[in-house]
């Protein structure tokens, strides 16, 4: 066990009195942060079964938060996993500090009840951590979704602004506008052209820079040209009036 590890369980301990938290929320959370986290897809699938045992849509720190299902059980919640993989996912839950094992003397996971009924003592996978980490959880969670929507939305005025210039370019040449615009076609052209097919933030920031800056210059130049020829209009009339 690392020493990191080792001070999250202590951390585990240490739960504000009180505090609860929507079991889904932090789930949600720990899948947004699956990658800072080291976790990959199926140790969620795990994770998602192993809170589908927990009865509660809250977990409180007053709550008996160890859940103690069996692996076939496991299994089947998780969607048929294999049983070597399922070992290994709890295995980076664990390492992940969202889950903390609390192992019986035989090694078994059960529930001691007393005489009413109620669990005394449970031995399986204690749900606390993501209980004492959701702050923490949901500020990961935050730094990589903020950049990924940042993202989504410079591809999205991407297309919109290639498409504008497209749609300018091939108007002005059906309408024979002034201007050189075999050559604008082809700066617009060579932006396109300089996006990879897995484009970074950097690359789509860069492009759409450019994109932007030749949008304005063609709208620019269109009205310049519409605005000429009004004033050309204006002056003709202006002259046969006088004559």
């Amino acid at each position: 066990m690392t020493l990191a590890l080792l001070k999250r369980q202590v951390a585990t301990r240490e739960i504000k009195p009180g505090k609860s938290v929507q079991k889904w929320k932090v789930f949600r959370d720990a899948s947004e942060a699956r990658e800072a986290l080291g976790l990959q897809s199926s140790s969620l699938a795990v994770l998602d079964a192993l809170l589908s045992f927990y009865p509660e849509n809250e977990l409180r720190q007053e709550a008996q938060l160890v859940v103690f299902p069996s692996n076939a059980q496991l299994i089947l919640r998780a969607h048929g996993m294999a049983g070597a993989t399922l070992r290994r996912h709890l295995a980076l839950l664990v390492e992940a500090g969202l889950i903390v094992r609390k192992d019986s003397a035989n090694a078994k996971r059960f529930a001691r009840k007393n005489n009413t009924g109620e669990i005394e003592n449970a031995f399986g996978f204690d749900l606390s951590p993501m209980l004492a980490r959701s702050e923490e959880l949901a500020l990961i969670a935050q730094k990589v979704v903020c950049p990924r929507s940042a993202f989504r939305k410079a591809k999205e005025n991407l297309t919109i602004c290639r498409r504008d210039v497209r749609k300018l370019i091939s108007a002005a040449m059906e309408e024979g506008a002034e201007g050189d615009w075999v050559a604008i076609e082809a700066i617009y052209v060579e932006l396109v052209a300089r996006i990879p097919r897995s484009p970074a933030m950097g690359d789509v920031a860069g492009v759409l820079d450019e994109m932007g800056l030749l949008r304005e210059e063609i709208i620019n130049r269109l009205n310049n040209q519409e605005n000429s020829q009004i004033s050309s209009t204006n002056d003709a009339q202006f002259e046969r009036h006088i004559q």
